[in-house]
């Protein structure tokens, strides 16, 4: 029985020929998905926004306007009111009250639900979500937090194992990475939750792996072939890890397609966000991370150097301080 191959063994593509146009693709997107986000905004959930959030699933489509204006007159503030998942499924957003504390926020849910209750039969309500502005706040910046140091961090990183252009082409593909994820959400108005944020991060890292292995391999090579053109070197070294990236991406899209379908709307956004993350990477990890190491003036010389300055480092260590008699 032969073993199936998605990426045949003598497969050579030039993907280092393409590199203006991935570059300015790359720009591109970027762009507009900087542009998305300034000019829609992030459909921010309960966790970064604060008040309450109450799900209801009704029995047959509803009336989204007299479904707001029913909660209205109930005058617990002013709702928002947003279909999700489904045509059945709405969910609806009112501010905390400004008294009462946990008291009045329960007792404002009670009121909602009665009153859905007794103008649509059969309505259920799955999720209720209660957030204070402080919390939500201290979320928010947190969540932020946690992203910018994770991009920092993995760059730094990548700098201190290789040459400092592999730290910044490294950044340069994990913030398009996220870039075009926020861009994303911008655009389809899924709400950005505390979810979206382990999914950012969980895509940076996901983003990571696969550029270090072609890095390793860009490393290796160098030292093999010390006078090769940069540009060979550099298409060689991503051909031989194409096989391993396209069957770890597409074995990663299947169990998340399966989950996307099957997995209901409140894993729908962590879902999408992973199939964005998991196409995205691999497209910067090959086009984008790799090419821009030539356009950073990467030779095989700067490795030479680092390899025989380490060289140099551990014979004086094995050879020992020497003493006088």
């Amino acid at each position: 029985m032969r073993l199936l191959k998605m990426v045949p063994d003598d497969t050579n593509i030039g993907f280092v020929a393409l590199r203006k146009w991935a570059f300015g693709l790359t720009a591109l997107l970027t762009l507009l998905a900087l542009a998305a986000v300034g000019a829609r905004g992030l459909n921010f959930g309960v966790d970064f926004v604060g008040g309450l959030m109450i799900e209801a699933k009704f029995a047959s489509k509803p009336p989204l306007e007299k479904v707001r204006a029913d909660v209205d007159r109930l005058g617990v503030g002013n709702s928002t009111l947003q279909q999700f998942g489904d045509p059945y499924t709405v969910s609806l957003r009112l501010p905390l009250p400004e008294q009462g504390g946990e008291g009045a926020s329960n007792a404002v849910v009670a009121k909602v639900k009665g009153a859905l209750e007794q103008a649509y039969p059969g309505v259920s309500f799955t999720r209720v979500d209660t957030v204070s502005g402080k919390v939500s706040g201290e979320l928010k910046w947190k969540g932020t937090l946690a992203v910018f140091l994770a991009v920092l961090g993995i760059a730094i990183f990548s700098w201190l194992r290789y040459e400092w252009q592999f730290g910044v082409s490294t950044f340069v593909a994990i913030v398009h990475d996220v870039m075009m994820t926020l861009g994303f959400f911008a655009i389809t108005q899924l709400e950005f939750d505390l979810n979206i944020i382990a999914a950012v991060l969980t895509i940076i890292g996901y983003s990571i792996n696969d550029k270090m292995v072609i890095d390793d391999r860009i490393r290796e090579n160098m030292r093999k072939y010390r006078k090769m053109d940069m540009k060979a070197l550099i298409d060689l070294s991503v051909n031989e890890t194409l096989p391993r990236t396209v069957m770890t991406s597409v074995t990663i899209m299947l169990a998340l397609g399966a989950l996307l379908i099957f997995g209901g709307h409140v894993l729908m956004g962590f879902t999408a966000a992973m199939l964005l993350g998991i196409v995205v990477g691999t497209y910067s990890s090959i086009y984008v991370s790799s090419s821009l190491l030539i356009t950073l003036g990467l030779t095989p010389e700067s490795n030479l150097r680092k390899v025989k300055a380490a060289e140099v480092a551990q014979g004086a260590e094995r050879i020992g301080p020497r003493t006088g008699a």
